[in-house]
């Protein structure tokens, strides 16, 4: 049988796990969970607490700089990691590049009209990181997506001013044409290259 019979201790059970769940969310390397639990104790009980206010500043401060730290780090291995990747794929024969960096090739012509970036269009889209774990797709969804051509990922605007009604490109988007530096949820981290094919389906206005 459970210690935590009593909806009273499930219920704090309960706090307790989703206070575990956010710091997990978010850690720091050699968090002491023990002393997050004492601490915890320590407020809820009025009790003088074990770490002075300068200590507990110096602290934050220090944990906060090594997370940063942390960060451009991965940043800069994330950024190489696109370079690299779309330096390779430019040499493919149908990569086609563009003045801003964005990268695509033609799966299919196309020979309706051309969206404008004030269009509303409707398409259909499977959107994956270089790795091809797949973070989106109107595919797999089963319905198309509409939206204004100027309310995308830049990456996107660009390129449906350049396809027609019918066509199907697969692109190659470098982050300053995509996420950029926040990234976009838990799926796309900062920085992140993102392949995209992306069809046409219509112009609507």
């Amino acid at each position: 049988m459970s210690k935590y019979s009593s909806v009273e201790s499930q219920a704090s059970y309960g706090i307790g796990l989703q206070m575990g769940e956010q710091l997990a969310g978010n850690p720091f390397e050699g968090l002491d969970i023990s002393a997050v639990q004492d601490g915890l104790a320590t407020a809820f009980n009025k009790a003088p607490s074990a770490v002075s206010n300068e200590e507990l500043r110096i602290a934050f401060n220090a944990i906060h700089q090594k997370m940063q730290a942390a960060k451009a780090e991965q940043a800069k291995h994330v950024i190489a990691e696109g370079e690299s990747f779309l330096a390779e794929n430019a040499k493919r024969d149908g990569v086609q590049v563009t003045e801003s960096g964005l990268q695509y090739e033609i799966l299919a012509e196309g020979e309706g009209t051309s969206p404008e970036a004030d269009s509303n269009v409707r398409t259909h889209y499977h959107g994956t990181l270089i790795d091809g774990t797949v973070f989106d797709s109107s595919y797999e969804r089963g319905q198309p997506a509409e939206f204004p051509v100027n309310g995308v990922i830049k990456g996107w605007t660009e390129a449906l001013q350049m396809m027609k009604e019918g066509a199907k490109w697969r692109l190659y988007v470098p982050h300053h044409l995509a996420y950029g530096e926040q990234g976009a949820g838990a799926a796309i981290g900062p920085y992140s290259t993102l392949v995209f094919d992306v069809e046409l389906l219509d112009v609507l206005s």
